[in-house]
């Protein structure tokens, strides 16, 4: 889904310490732990063995652009999400990861959390754990109640939407942001159907860095504040960001991460990150261009016994089946899909791909 990443010839500050992947040196880095409740190790470790393998994809209907199109009231569709939660099932995911959207809640508060029932209750009926996301750093950085932008043809997630985007970003301590925060978790903070609760997809992003480390401050806070029953975490995904990875390490119960490059890289960070000691998922890998696909990294996560959850279910609004930076102006298919799995009507974008999902997912 994301734009470039950073070379893994870069600094990985992942923890306590700073690793250069280059030289293979650590130096020592300041320690940032907030207050609240986070997770013993045992506790972690309990929790993670309680669960089947987790393994699943991020999720939009095919007929949103962002997620603003998913969850205001005139445009949410349980029947799509109803029959692509199918698709999933079928080939064995049991976790699809899903983003919220602060000016979705905002603009009808009581609609929005009746949604996010509703959704949930499709979701489990297909045997399927939802991990929701907060805050997005990633891709428009501009977004509105109301009707959404068509798709630009070949243009990967042309649509989609920062949250809270700008200027609101800016301000870390937005009372509206608490509130909304501490309302959905204290809403679903016991609910089984939850898995996790990520509170910040890749905040740096859009070249924002460090501006955005108050409100990851804050989410972290305000989560601990809430007390929620499942876990927390935001994910690490841009290894030259130290003060934002530091804080996303250590205040997570569970450690989760974006990986899409090769498989000497994914090796060498999921070595770097078992040194927390703490349960690993993987929240978004599979780039088909990259050689990053269900064969080799999802193989290596069933047999690390990390969760992994690749970018996409289902082709459509939001144009990923396009590359990052290698629009198709056209708007033709490309010669090779980036991400999802599926075609609109459920036909499998490879059938190879389909065998060998349901192969590590023990589905015959």
């Amino acid at each position: 889904m994301r734009k470039a990443i950073v070379s893994l010839a870069l600094v990985a500050s992942l923890g306590v310490s700073v690793f250069n992947l280059t030289s293979g040196t650590a130096t020592t880095e300041k320690t940032i732990t907030l207050e609240g409740q986070k997770w013993s190790k045992e506790k972690a470790d309990k929790w993670y063995a309680e669960h089947k393998w987790i393994s699943g994809a991020n999720f939009i209907p095919s007929n949103a652009i962002n997620q603003l199109e998913m969850w205001q009231e005139s445009t949410f569709d349980p029947k799509t999400i109803d029959r692509e939660l199918g698709y999933a099932q079928g080939v064995g995911f049991n976790t699809m990861r899903v983003f919220l959207h602060s000016v979705a809640y905002k603009a009808d508060p009581k609609g929005f959390k009746k949604r996010m029932e509703e959704y949930l209750k499709i979701s489990d009926k297909h045997g399927i754990s939802t991990m929701f996301v907060f805050f997005d750093d990633c891709w428009n950085p501009n977004p509105a109640v109301g009707k959404q932008p068509e798709p630009k043809p070949g243009i990967h997630n042309s649509g989609w939407m920062q949250d809270p985007g700008y200027p609101d970003v800016e301000h870390a301590d937005d009372k509206e942001l608490e509130a909304y925060v501490k309302d959905i978790l204290k809403t679903f903070g016991t609910d089984k159907r939850i898995l996790l609760w990520d509170l910040y997809n890749e905040p740096g992003n859009s070249n924002k860095g460090a501006k955005s480390l108050p409100l990851l401050k804050n989410v972290f806070k305000w989560a601990r504040e809430a007390n929620p029953s499942q876990p927390i975490s935001a994910g690490l995904w841009n290894w030259n960001l130290p003060e934002l990875n530091t804080l996303q390490a250590q205040n997570s119960d569970i450690v989760t991460y974006h990986f899409y490059e090769d498989m000497d890289g994914h090796k060498r960070i999921i070595n770097l990150l078992k040194t927390h000691d703490r349960p690993m998922i993987c929240t978004e890998y599979m780039a088909r261009t990259k050689n990053n696909s269900f064969y080799n990294h999802m193989a290596l996560l069933k047999e690390q016994n990390i969760g992994a959850i690749n970018w996409g279910l289902v082709a459509g609004k939001s144009n990923t089946i396009y590359a990052w930076s290698t629009p198709v102006p056209s708007g033709d298919e490309p010669d090779i899909w980036f991400h999802d799995v599926f075609r609109q009507d459920g036909t499998p974008y490879r059938q190879d791909e389909v065998n060998i999902i349901k192969k590590l997912n023990g589905v015959k």
